[in-house]
């Protein structure tokens, strides 16, 4: 009898366990869905928007290594492809000085420049991706400070293209309201 009794047991076992499964499925789905209703997708920018905003990107991005270029040219010493030194040794202690910050000023506006290009590049990337133009910081819940979001206007990336954040936002991270 007792052989009988576990078995017994253990089928209900069995049952109820079969039973909670489908109800705990349910109820995840269910939870699925209504995170799916709570999070709408964010749609970005047109095509034909992302072509307009990629040839401005492009147009800067040509300006840019041309400047690197030229400050790459001014930096060199033509005949013995190296950083320029100081033009003679008999030029005076201020006229030398004069040279290394004119040196420095020239070595900071490069890397000033190269930092910006990576901007655009990023920039490009996210155009690519499909990201471009939808603010950082109301990607995930919109905060609705300006009219269009969570997408950054187009005046703001026509007049700087790598932004990634609105106006609006903006001013919030540097404290400005």
């Amino acid at each position: 009898m007792t052989k009988a009794i576990k078995q017994t047991a253990k089928s209900a076992v069995k049952k109820s366990a079969s039973k909670k499964s489908p109800v705990k499925k349910s109820a995840a789905t269910s939870e699925k869905k209504a995170v799916a209703k709570k999070k709408p997708a964010i749609k970005g920018y047109g095509q034909k928007d992302l072509e307009h905003f990629k040839r401005i990107i492009l147009e800067k991005r040509k300006e840019i290594l041309e400047e690197l270029q030229i400050l790459k040219e001014s930096m060199m010493d033509i005949t013995t492809g190296e950083y320029a030194s100081e033009n003679s040794m008999y030029s005076t202690h201020m006229e030398q000085g004069t040279d290394a910050m004119e040196r420095e000023k020239t070595f900071l506006f490069a890397s000033r420049e190269g930092k910006f290009l990576n901007y655009l590049d990023d920039a490009l990337r996210r155009i690519e991706k499909g990201t471009y133009g939808i603010c950082l910081d109301c990607i995930e819940s919109p905060k609705y400070l300006c009219k269009t979001c969570p997408l950054i206007p187009k005046e703001r990336l026509e007049a700087v293209p790598h932004a990634q954040l609105c106006v609006e936002c903006k001013n919030l991270k540097k404290g400005i309201v």
